[in-house]
């Protein structure tokens, strides 16, 4: 596993992708109404250590989200998630995809 301390600017296109305000906190995995245990939580981890292979393995995760904002409503930390999971679709659809 490789490490890259870049990937975070790669992957934000602005200051809005505020995934280091997540407190780990678990509310927006006992929301999620697909039951998708990995996002938000894990996922913005992830991004914010630099670990972009764990990121693109989890592409079909990543587009299975609703974007339906549940987790969001009840975030404590009032993590930006429907933005941020749009900010690294547009990163795979970018990069992985060549779109």
């Amino acid at each position: 596993m490789l490490v890259n301390p870049d990937f975070v600017d790669e992957v934000k296109r602005s200051e809005e992708f505020n995934a280091s305000a997540c407190m780990n906190c678990g509310v927006c995995t006992a929301v999620c109404p697909m039951g998708i245990e990995l996002l938000p939580r894990k996922l913005f981890r992830y991004v914010l250590l630099g670990i972009k292979d764990r990121v693109l393995e989890n592409v079909e995760t990543i587009y299975s989200c609703l974007l339906c904002r549940m987790c969001e409503a009840n975030c404590p930390a009032k993590v930006r998630i429907a933005e941020n999971v749009r900010t690294l679709r547009y990163y795979i659809n970018k990069k992985v995809f060549k779109l």
